[in-house]
């Protein structure tokens, strides 16, 4: 185990994540269904085959393309979603 990796990973996840959308949908799920366990092995179910998907596509991105390349990209790409929401296109 790399464990400057795992905890810069762990901690830019837990941070980009906290109140977020996702933690909004488990409150309101958890409240309306009153069924704790349920929501959360749900959403650890789904979170895990999420983070799998981005991972396998990490490998093969990596493989392919410089990992700059897969930095600008990632960027520009979220800054592009960010002005089509404030511009109302998304």
């Amino acid at each position: 185990m790399n464990w400057p990796i795992f905890t810069a990973t762990f901690g830019a996840i837990f941070l980009a994540e906290l109140a977020d959308k996702t933690q909004m949908i488990g409150i309101s799920m958890t409240a309306k269904s009153g069924k704790p366990l349920t929501v959360f092995l749900a959403s650890v179910s789904a979170y895990i085959v999420v983070t799998g998907l981005s991972v396998i596509i990490g490998v093969l991105l990596g493989k392919a393309l410089r990992p700059e390349l897969i930095r600008y990209g990632g960027g520009t790409l979220f800054i592009l979603i960010g002005i089509l929401m404030c511009w109302g296109k998304l």
